[in-house]
């Protein structure tokens, strides 16, 4: 029962993040990352956030959102075809942390 248990979780993990194995603590390195990754969200097609906005271009003010998951959210659903990503989750953690420190 508990392999059981463990393959479903696994795989619940990997539907949410798109097939990467996401681990360890939220940070603005890893956000990066997820920013230039084309499978965000589950998505298939061979966009990326850095697709529209090269290097988080425009993205300066967005920061200061309180909205700021439901955005990314949103661009993740529109522009890449995918899935929203948990806003709890490290992956929207650190989307966020890339977004915030493009401001400063």
């Amino acid at each position: 029962m508990k392999t059981v248990h463990m393959i479903l979780l696994t795989a619940a993990i990997l539907v949410g993040t798109g097939g990467m194995v996401i681990a360890g603590e939220s940070s603005v390195e890893l956000g990066k990352k997820l920013f230039n990754d084309p499978t965000l969200g589950g998505s298939t097609n061979p966009k990326s956030c850095n697709t529209c906005h090269p290097d988080g271009k425009d993205l300066e003010k967005a920061a200061s959102k309180s909205s700021l998951s439901s955005t990314i959210n949103n661009c993740i659903k529109s522009a890449l075809n995918g899935e929203k990503v948990d806003g709890r989750s490290v992956e929207m953690r650190s989307l966020k942390m890339y977004i915030e420190s493009l401001a400063k």
